[in-house]
């Protein structure tokens, strides 16, 4: 363990170095790194998709539930959509060395702020590969060297993903070190790896909920928690049922294994009776299992094809993670407001309304990270809001939240120009 502690700080050492450098790099060499990256993806996509094939087996065989194969899994689709992000990062602007909120004081100082990147960003991750690409290149193009710790389930998979992402950096003229992963899998490194502030300025872990728990209480350096998303829809009782139908079945369907997919469904009392039946018949369509309260359950109970559950307590606040959803039958807006402040994660909640004044107060009153109105809440995701990727989804408030994109890694300093001024 010596040994494997000596390689986890002498990684971080050269992450720190890398750095230094990478804070004042050229744009057009982060962008040909990241053009290299996402075409060495689809050269090496056998390698790839081979160590892949390996982690699923082990895996399987291990008894990982479904939502989390399904995130472990790559094919050859899932690559080409994951080098089409690293482009789309390349795409955008470069954050740092942003100059902005200048002015003039009375004085004649010209005082502002320039942007700047973190420094080395820390990555503690779970079954999903695409975590290791995203982070990776949002790191590179801001700026930040980052020391990558994936999970043991995906051990090859992280592997020969870094490996490109190495060899891509490397040839575009990159530092050598801005890349590092961790490959040893003893869990006593990740205990180690939250000691190391002298090396790493954040954290950010991507996982369950014991995983962010035990970084929170453990890291001795800043912590950018998420992801875990009990994601809410209230339909309003003047809502366009048929619009409803379907931002409902995307919204459970389109992915049910990820933390932006809709969970709990609240319907209000006046439009119940006609739009839970065809929300239901649409639902039923994927094989999605309702837990209903009694009114929903009084509602539905004779429509043929369903699966239906009397909901329990354990269903509000629940992340299903998988074709189930519940549904709560509630007398107002004021209602839908106060079960999702007592039972949501502060990730994402949407409203289908046809009412300004609804939408507005859902708007307002709701705390959470994505509030939509007339969408579904499986659009919460960094390239889907122009972001290129992200390198996680923040449901705290301090220092950034949502999607976490190019400049959500970087900070600033202020910067003052004088002509020779001295303080009275």
């Amino acid at each position: 363990m010596k040994s494997a502690i000596a390689e986890l700080e002498a990684k971080g050492r050269a992450a720190r170095e890398a750095s230094k450098r990478l804070a004042y790099l050229a744009t057009d060499i982060k962008n040909r790194a990241l053009n290299n990256i996402s075409r060495d993806l689809l050269a090496r996509k056998d390698e790839i998709l081979a160590a892949n094939r390996e982690d699923y087996k082990e895996a399987e065989a291990s008894g990982m539930n479904a939502a989390m194969l399904d995130r472990l899994m790559l094919s050859e689709s899932r690559l080409e959509a994951i080098a089409g992000d690293v482009l789309n990062v390349a795409a955008l602007p470069d954050p740092v060395g942003e100059v902005f909120d200048m002015r003039t004081q009375p004085n004649g100082l010209l005082i502002g702020k320039k942007r700047v990147p973190l420094g080395v960003i820390g990555a503690i991750y779970e079954s999903r590969p695409n975590v290791t690409i995203d982070i990776s290149s949002l790191c590179l193009k801001s700026g930040n060297a980052v020391l990558l710790r994936g999970g043991k389930e995906a051990i090859r998979s992280n592997s020969a993903l870094a490996g490109v992402v190495q060899d891509a950096s490397l040839n575009a003229g990159m530092p050598d070190g801005a890349v590092q992963c961790v490959e040893n899998t003893d869990r006593a490194l990740v205990d180690h790896m939250l000691t190391m502030r002298n090396v790493i300025d954040l954290i950010i872990p991507r996982g369950g909920a014991g995983l962010i728990r035990s970084v929170v209480e453990r890291a001795a350096m800043p912590v950018l928690t998420g992801g875990i998303g009990v994601c809410h829809t209230y339909v309003d009782k003047s809502a366009d049922v048929e619009k409803a139908v379907a931002i409902i079945y995307n919204a459970k369907v389109q992915r049910p294994t990820v933390c932006n997919a809709l969970d709990t469904l609240l319907v209000h009392a006046d439009i119940a009776g006609g739009c839970l039946p065809l929300i239901a018949a649409e639902l039923a369509k994927a094989g999605v299992e309702l837990h209903c309260d009694r009114p929903a359950l009084a509602i539905l109970k004779n429509q043929s094809g369903l699966k239906l559950v009397p909901a329990t307590d354990e269903d509000w606040g629940k992340e299903f993670l998988s074709l189930v959803a519940a549904i709560k039958v509630v007398d107002s807006l004021d209602a839908a407001l106060a079960h999702i402040e007592h039972y949501g994660s502060g990730h994402s909640e949407a409203i289908l309304t046809e009412d300004y004044t609804s939408a507005t107060r859902f708007l307002n009153e709701v705390d959470a990270a994505c509030v939509y109105v007339n969408a579904s809440t499986r659009f919460t995701d960094g390239a889907q809001f122009g972001l290129g990727a992200e390198v996680g989804i923040s449901t705290q408030k301090f220092h950034a939240r949502g999607p976490l994109g190019l400049k959500e890694l970087t900070t600033y300093k202020w910067i003052i120009y004088g002509s020779g001024q001295v303080r009275m």
